[in-house]
């Protein structure tokens, strides 16, 4: 187990880098088997509103093959609890945050679970976060700190017969998972904190300090204390022996001022610690050669089969049915940070250009409305469903011909990996893992045959409508398409790479286990 760093102030800075890790050398001895609690809000195909789900639940198969044996602990949402069927109770808290809860031990669909069965807790309707009415549970600060510390009590050896080397947490809702391991000293398994999008922060009133069992000294620049709260997503990035997040760009961008969030100065102390290791996509759920939402099946060496799934997502949108008009696919929260404002202020050149709009999402109120204005405005042209749709996110990536993501910041994307496999040119920002994942169809790019898309910066209205431009012209140069489209198909975009990151980290910090 790493020894916890020295004093850090939040503003301070110190030199550092972001590290890559590699996979173990050959010729070594066996890895020993390593016990790793991953802990999260939320896991797919359990419970999912976004990226991190698909992360969580990608992470334990990739691992397997690195001699990583993850569990993976969630709340008991009322759609976990069914999903997981019959379980064996392997712990009982008889008072946790409210009221007694249990932990279950279960298995689905291969991930090894553990679940947080609080109903006091999670038993009501609403999503993960909000209730029906899509306001914040007033309760979250409580709902979230029992994860943590279940996680951490799992960490301190609770389950007979299973102790974890290191304990993985999670964006906000598991920061306190590090906290609580840090103040309970004793031996203790190594910690990893991955920041999966440094704007949910997780701030609460320092007038829950006691209720959310936190000690005194917590409250101090160097614990909890954001300010003149307590900052959970700040917990997890002190006070954990390791941070990564999920791209390499996106982890220099945080420790500046500009995208650092009032986080960038211990961001900075502490990028000695800071990794950036790059999603990936479960390349067995999303594979066009074996797709059941797709029309036609295809791949890089059998693009053909793409033609039907053009034209299925023409019919399914009701586009026209105009197999020449070239198709751009949006399949994303409807929100600022994703750039959908930007969109529909370039909507008038996307249609001068002759391009066809397909969008998949929910968000904010206002841009939800005004994507339904512009689809009854031009019928035919721009199609729009609001709310999510696995299927047909599916669809939109097997049929559009260029997917968009406009994003003013992005930790990493999973969308554009997706587009990638499914030859659906992304058109990208050029920030955070966005621009770690697709090469700009430059000259030099294209001249050399490397490129797998476009990018574009800076996130504003002219220079998308600069990308469009581009777009349009690579569009009428069918060969130069198809070139960059079979480029894209076969371009990495998986966990292996990642998860060799990943062990590596885990093996530099574990705990006695």
């Amino acid at each position: 187990m790493a020894g916890e760093p020295g004093r850090v102030l939040l503003h301070a800075a110190s030199p550092g880098g972001f590290h890559l890790m590699s996979a173990q050398p050959t010729g070594q001895a066996p890895r020993l088997p390593l016990r790793v609690l991953s802990v999260a809000s939320e896991c797919f195909p359990l419970v999912k509103t976004g990226g991190l789900a698909d992360v969580v639940g990608a992470l334990p198969a990739a691992l397997a093959s690195e001699a990583v044996a993850m569990r993976t602990l969630l709340p008991g949402y009322p759609g976990v609890i069914a999903k997981l069927g019959p379980a064996d109770p392997a712990h009982q808290f008889e008072d946790l945050f409210g009221g007694p809860a249990r932990l279950l031990a279960g298995r689905v669909s291969g991930l090894d679970l553990l679940v947080l069965d609080a109903p006091h807790l999670y038993a009501r309707p609403g999503g993960p976060y909000n209730d029906p009415q899509g306001h914040d549970w007033s309760d979250n600060p409580q709902r979230f700190a029992a994860l943590s510390w279940a996680a951490a009590e799992i960490g301190r050896g609770i389950l007979p017969g299973w102790r974890p080397h290191v304990v993985h947490a999670h964006d906000w809702q598991a920061g306190l998972a590090p906290a609580y391991l840090h103040y309970a000293g004793g031996p203790r398994p190594g910690t990893v904190f991955t920041v999966h999008n440094l704007a949910f922060q997780g701030w609460t009133p320092a007038g829950l300090l006691n209720t959310l069992r936190l000690p005194p000294q917590a409250l101090h620049i160097d614990g909890v204390e954001f300010y003149g709260g307590i900052g959970t997503l700040k917990a997890g990035l002190r006070l954990s022996d390791r941070i990564t997040t999920v791209s390499p760009t996106y982890a220099r961008e945080i420790t500046t001022p500009e995208e650092g969030m009032g986080l960038d100065g211990l961001l900075r102390a502490r990028s000695g610690v800071l990794h950036g290791i790059l999603n990936g996509i479960d390349e067995a759920a999303w594979d066009p050669a074996a797709d059941p939402h797709l029309a036609a099946a295809f791949d890089a060496e059998r693009p053909e089969g793409r033609e039907a799934d053009r034209a299925a997502l023409r019919a399914r949108m009701g586009l026209a049915d105009t197999p020449d008009a070239l198709v751009l696919g949006v399949v994303s929260r409807l929100t600022g940070q994703k750039g959908m404002d930007l969109l529909l202020a370039c909507l008038p050149a996307l249609l001068g250009h002759g391009m066809r709009l397909a969008v998949l999402g929910a968000g904010e109120p206002g841009l939800e409305a005004a994507f339904q204005q512009a689809a009854a405005a031009h019928p035919g042209q721009v199609a729009v469903r609001i709310g999510y749709d696995e299927a047909l996110a599916h669809m939109i990536q097997g049929g559009c011909d260029a997917l968009l993501v406009p994003s003013r910041f992005e930790p990493c994307g999973l969308t554009q990996l997706c587009a990638l496999r499914y030859g659906a040119l992304p058109v990208v920002a050029r920030v955070g893992g966005l621009a770690d994942t697709v090469i700009d169809a430059n000259e030099a790019a294209l001249a050399t045959g490397v490129a797998t898309g476009l990018q574009f910066a800076p996130t504003t209205v002219p220079a998308l409508e600069g990308a469009l431009a581009r777009l349009a012209a690579l569009w009428r140069d069918r060969a130069a398409w198809n070139r960059v489209q079979a480029n894209a198909m076969r371009a990495p975009v998986g966990w292996a790479r990642s998860a060799s990151r990943y062990a590596a980290l885990y093996r530099e910090i574990a705990g006695p286990g």
